[in-house]
């Protein structure tokens, strides 16, 4: 029976099988210790035998290796235990030397972004790069679980459709049996389509934008929760639920994931249960105090607003999640709510630094959409939205929602520079492969 790395510390003195890869191989004093590794972890075998050590001559590391032996405990050893008295089967051998040496770190230096991502199918098998897609795993986990804990029904809209669901240009298109077709940039229409039946939904999947953008932020393929709520009383009952999941979610990993947390060098989580909330144009005036930086003629929060009301509200108010309310209604989307005085029912969550969601009312009432649509120069009767509409004309209640990126979460969870690092195989306008 094969044991886990993670439960040798159970059979001390017993003599257990291992099965993975060879992930190092040292000589020391006379003595050959490797190191195997399977999917929880590392364990330390101890190699005396020459018969032995004979087997894993010329063996590169990624083979793949049965090994038998007696459980010791060793506090040198990672996890504490190794294996002595050892014999070796070797299941996969593996001749090639591999283009990068994952039993060390790997450098996530802006400079060699192109190098890691040219070798992501061997690098991810670095234990540090592993963590970090073990968190993420987590994360959706939690996610989940706190939404279908609040009655949610988890749906999955399609990828492939008729026209764009933001009304812009930034799609990619492509031929669907001689008509055109864009891959979707958000399951929007969908979700809320979807209140009409379910009352609260979400989505976790793949979207897509065609920008032109080479930043640290911005990639083409992105992984994003979409959820939508009805019978809302008025917007704050929307932020209010994305306030409560991401506590929750980030509170639950702080306290389960503490040891994989600390190998990757993790910040302290420094979060309320309520998120401070500054009006968009008070955040403009206080970092314009702050800074003597001229933000006055801003309709958005620049980056460095983002990064600045994070830290203040984090360093004066204990939580470095912060609400920026009373959006600009030119950034307004044609499902959103007007609000008055020329702002939006809407709000974005600003997270260590950066805009992870935008957290609007939806525009529920059939003859204002429609109004909007026109006024955004969309055809409500065009087939791409036809659908959409009806399901307004037919009845839907107040209701609104919110979306973001799962990735971007990722990164600032863990404290990564570049989206990109928190994406097994990233795509940007630059890259297609691996």
């Amino acid at each position: 029976m094969r044991v886990l790395s993670s439960d040798i510390d159970q059979f001390v003195d017993q003599t257990i099988t291992i099965q993975g890869w060879l992930h190092k191989k040292r000589l020391l004093g006379g003595i050959t210790f490797i190191n195997v590794r399977d999917r929880h972890g590392i364990i330390q075998i101890v190699v005396e035998d020459k018969n032995e050590i004979e087997k894993l001559r010329g063996l590169q590391i990624g083979t793949v290796l049965q090994v038998s032996g007696l459980v010791k405990k060793e506090e040198r050893a990672p996890g504490g235990f190794e294996l002595h008295k050892v014999e070796i089967s070797v299941m996969v051998p593996v001749s090639d030397e591999p283009p990068i040496e994952i039993d060390k770190p790997l450098s996530h230096k802006s400079d060699n972004l192109d190098t890691l991502f040219d070798n992501r199918v061997i690098g991810l098998r670095n234990l540090a790069e592993a963590d970090i897609f073990r968190l993420r795993s987590i994360i959706v986990t939690y996610i989940r679980e706190f939404l279908l804990q609040q009655d949610f029904i988890e749906i999955n809209s399609p990828k492939l459709v008729g026209g764009a669901a933001e009304g812009g240009a930034e799609v990619f298109t492509l031929d669907y049996f001689g008509k055109e077709a864009t891959l979707a940039q958000s399951p929007q229409l969908y979700k809320q389509i979807m209140v009409g039946v379910f009352e609260r939904v979400f989505e976790i999947g793949p979207a897509f934008r065609a920008e032109l953008s080479a930043t640290t932020r911005h990639v083409s393929e992105v992984t994003m929760l979409d959820v939508e709520i009805g019978f809302i009383e008025n917007h704050n009952d929307v932020l209010k639920l994305l306030e409560s999941m991401l506590y929750q979610v980030l509170t639950k990993l702080y306290q389960t994931s503490a040891n994989v947390l600390k190998r990757l060098n993790v910040p302290d989580l420094v979060l309320k249960p309520d998120f401070p909330r500054f009006k968009m144009s008070e955040i403009h005036d206080m970092y314009q105090r702050a800074t003597g930086h001229d933000v006055s003629q801003e309709l958005d929060l620049i980056p460095d607003e983002e990064r600045w009301v994070c830290e203040y509200a984090k360093k004066n108010l204990g939580c470095e999640a912060v609400f920026a309310t009373d959006l600009p209604e030119s950034k307004m989307k044609f499902y959103h709510m007007k609000g008055e005085n020329d702002v939006a029912r809407s709000a974005d969550l600003l997270f260590r630094g950066v805009e992870i969601s935008t957290v609007p009312q939806r525009e529920h009432r059939y003859e204002e959409l429609i109004s909007q649509m026109k006024k955004a120069g969309i055809d409500p009767n065009s087939p791409a939205f036809a659908p959409y509409v009806s399901a307004f004309k037919y009845g839907l209640p107040p209701h609104g929602g919110f979306g973001f990126g799962i990735d971007r979460l990722t990164q600032k969870v863990i404290g990564l520079s570049n989206v990109k690092e928190a994406i097994l195989f990233p795509r940007d306008i630059n890259r297609l492969n691996p």
